[in-house]
């Protein structure tokens, strides 16, 4: 080979090897990660430039800025019975010699820190039935819990915790902005694997999937408007916070649609504009201020549509009108359709219901119907709580009818005569505390304290509020029968 020939081989030969580490670091150059602030609204996003020059999300500061607000709950739940001793109450009374028998067992799941004062936020499922209650921060630090209140309603309870210093509550977002498609963050502790982060995109809003129909008894009126998203999420997230993509809580994951039990596919959370206002009840009040509009709804299908000639898809049929509540003192009638709360559409009852469900009773509502007419109207409406009242119970009031997570009422004359008693009264409604972990229900009347007979409600909420050694109760089943429960505090 000539001197000439070999120099136009070796040109070629470095040619073609300078070409491609050129167009390598070339390419690399516009395809390496750099943060971008894009502004959206009010917020900065933190973004990735990818290879193609498609703008990713980067979610490492959301990711830092949620994990060490986000604890570990864990519960341990203690079945409690009480076993009669007839020969020592035959000559010292009901409930002499008796004996409590236990039997313990223990559960786990997540909680969103809200407040540098200690409270937490997480689901009622996961320490309903709690007799002790412990809050595991990221660093590992590890303090007691008391229940601050409970709403089956919504699947929300608060806890608190004392003696924390340096706390990182987390800021609240805006969950009725989240878009279809918006990036998003799952963050708790799935099967006991401590601060676990996963990401997903927002899949629907207003999800309706009937759980808490499910969970709960037909006393309680369950409000369903979940965030749907494919963020991973398994056993021991519930409680755990939704986040967007500049850290802020965006709502509280709740549930997994799954034929196992884990993660596969999409999961469910509280929309965090609802859970802001059970929230804010329960830590002013120990308990829910609801509003109620009064009516019955079902979504409009096309069958429906053909059915009561209606001109389109739009908003909430209304099948009927509760007498005396506020869509009837506002005119409603069966067969008008509900177009918009304030200016939000709404275009199905999971949609309606977490509107209203975000006012309190007294609260007024703008409402835009189309009449059976067939005329649309735009409606003042006075919201009203379930008996009918506008005036949102006081504190003085809720606690002389408010105790160990249950409210009580006086036994009406007919209730005395069926069941024979001349004293007692009946627990109304029961959420998460000392009195469920008993296993007493509602409607179950509750007799004696101690051996005390109680007379009206507020002598019970005295004694249950202000004792500090064990309760012994009598209670009366709705058949009749007489038992016992005990618990220590």
């Amino acid at each position: 080979m000539n001197r000439k020939l070999l120099l136009t081989v070796v040109g070629l030969a470095t040619l073609c090897g300078t070409l491609p580490l050129a167009a390598y670091w070339a390419f690399n150059k516009t395809s390496s990660k750099k943060s971008e602030r894009v502004l959206d609204g009010q917020a900065y996003y933190a973004k990735t430039v990818g290879m193609n020059g498609d703008i990713l999300p980067d979610l490492t500061k959301a990711s830092e800025m949620s994990i060490n607000s986000v604890v570990h709950v864990t519960t341990k739940v203690v079945s409690t019975t009480f076993q009669r001793d007839l020969f020592q109450e035959f000559f010292y009374g009901p409930g002499a010699g008796g004996r409590e028998y236990k039997q313990f067992g223990s559960g786990a799941g997540s909680g969103v820190i809200i407040s540098s004062e200690g409270y937490i936020v997480t689901n009622n499922h996961v320490i309903e039935n709690a007799a002790e209650i412990h809050v595991i921060l990221n660093d590992n630090a590890e303090y007691t819990a008391k229940i601050i209140g409970a709403d089956p309603s919504t699947d929300l309870a608060v806890l608190k915790i004392d003696g924390a210093s340096d706390l990182k509550p987390m800021k609240f977002g805006n969950s009725d902005q989240l878009k279809i498609g918006e990036w998003v963050l799952a963050v708790g502790n799935p099967f006991n694997l401590t601060s676990t982060v996963t990401a997903g995109i927002v899949s629907a809003k207003a999800r309706n999937i009937n759980l808490l129909s499910e969970r709960t008894d037909k006393s309680v009126v369950p409000i369903e408007s979940f965030i749907q998203t494919d963020a991973a999420v398994n056993p021991g997230n519930s409680g755990g916070a939704l986040v967007n993509t500049v850290g802020e809580l965006v709502g509280i994951n709740t549930a997994i649609a799954s034929q196992t039990g884990a993660y596969s596919g999409y999961s469910f959370a509280i929309p965090v504009n609802l859970v802001e206002k059970v929230v804010k009840d329960l830590i002013d009040y120990g308990l829910v201020q609801r509003a109620y509009l009064g009516v019955q709804i079902s979504s409009i299908n096309q069958e429906l549509k053909e059915k009561e000639k209606l001109p389109n898809l739009k908003g909430v049929y209304i099948n009927s009108v509760v007498d005396g509540g506020s869509a009837d003192k506002a005119g409603l009638k069966t067969g008008d359709v509900i177009l918009k709360i304030g200016t939000k559409e709404v275009n199905s009852p999971a949609q309606l219901q977490e509107e209203i469900g975000k006012q309190r009773p007294g609260d007024k509502v703008v409402v835009t119907v189309r009449k059976k007419s067939g005329n649309e109207e735009t409606l003042d409406i006075t919201l009203r709580n379930k008996d009918g009242d506008t005036e949102l119970l006081s504190k003085e009031e809720i606690s002389k009818n408010f105790a160990l997570g249950a409210t009580f009422v006086e036994l009406t004359a007919k209730e005395r005569k069926d069941l024979n008693l001349s004293f007692g009264v009946k627990v109304k409604t029961i959420a998460a505390g000392k009195l469920k972990t008993l296993g007493i229900t509602e409607g179950t009347v509750i007799t004696k304290v101690n051996n005390d007979p109680i007379e009206s409600v507020e002598e019970l909420t005295e004694k249950l509020n202000g004792v500090n050694r064990g309760i012994l109760l009598e209670i009366v089943g709705s058949n009749g029968a007489r038992d016992y429960k005990g618990f220590g505090l």
